[in-house]
């Protein structure tokens, strides 16, 4: 199966606590795998206006909120792919858009707002991925803000393949020595929950997994990584402005 670059889904988050996880993680390994990639983890780096205009548009909980992101699985090495990430929320449903290239291709995209991949061969929808990146870019003056990593453990199901479940664990941040290369340490978030469990879907649940919800009661909440660091920390330190290399 050849990379997916647009998704369409509906995302619901849980925020649980360890017994929580435990109980609900033993409940799903009759019906859910864990993937190939086991516990991995996940570095995202997000962008944002000199205002913080994206974050705080998610803050105030309109219904339409957008980012921008670069992501990692892992520490990528030169020739590893590294993901730019448009992902819009329009009513409740995501939209996610991105972007694969090599790592050692990231410098000088962001340089020249991806002006650089018109020299590789794109695909169609490539080509308007790149568009819409550039156009953010050279629209509001976006720079990289934060990098937040966790640790993520995915579960899914041959049943329906666009039926996922994610757990995300041990947060942290760090708003200086942004690069991907240099790994996911940073300072711990401080919540009152362990662990995201996070539910993606294009249409209801599974009966099973309903069934599992409402035995446990979980109930849905919000969680926005990037808000969250915004709200406690950012903020309070003034927001510094870094744009160091990514």
């Amino acid at each position: 199966m050849g990379l997916k670059r647009v998704f369409k889904r509906r995302e619901y988050k849980y925020l649980l606590s360890a017994a929580d996880y435990l109980n609900i993680r033993k409940l799903l390994m009759g019906y859910m795998t864990e993937d190939q990639y086991g516990l991995t983890t996940i570095l995202s780096l997000y962008f944002d206006t000199p205002q913080f205009d994206f974050v705080n548009q998610s803050i105030q909980k309109t219904t339409y909120k957008s980012k921008f992101r670069i992501r990692s699985y892992g520490q990528p090495l030169p020739d590893q792919p590294v993901f730019l990430e448009i992902k819009k929320k329009i009513q409740g449903v995501v939209y996610k858009r991105r972007l694969q290239i090599p790592y050692f291709k990231l410098a000088a995209t962001l340089a020249t707002h991806t002006a650089n991949l018109d020299q590789q061969p794109l695909v169609a929808n490539e080509r308007q991925i790149k568009n819409e990146i550039a156009w953010l870019f050279n629209r509001y003056q976006i720079e990289p803000k934060v990098l937040i990593a966790n640790d993520r453990v995915a579960l899914f199901t041959t049943e329906d393949p666009d039926f996922r479940v994610t757990f995300d664990f041990n947060l942290r941040f760090r708003d200086h020595d942004l690069s991907l290369a240099n790994g996911g340490d940073g300072q711990r978030l401080k919540t009152n929950f362990e662990t995201i469990m996070e539910v993606k879907a294009t249409g209801a649940y599974p009966i099973w997994f309903t069934n599992i919800v409402t035995n446990l009661h979980l109930v849905k909440g919000q969680f926005s990584k990037y808000g969250y660091v915004y709200q406690h920390y950012l903020r309070q330190m003034g927001a510094k402005n870094v744009t160091a290399t990514v």
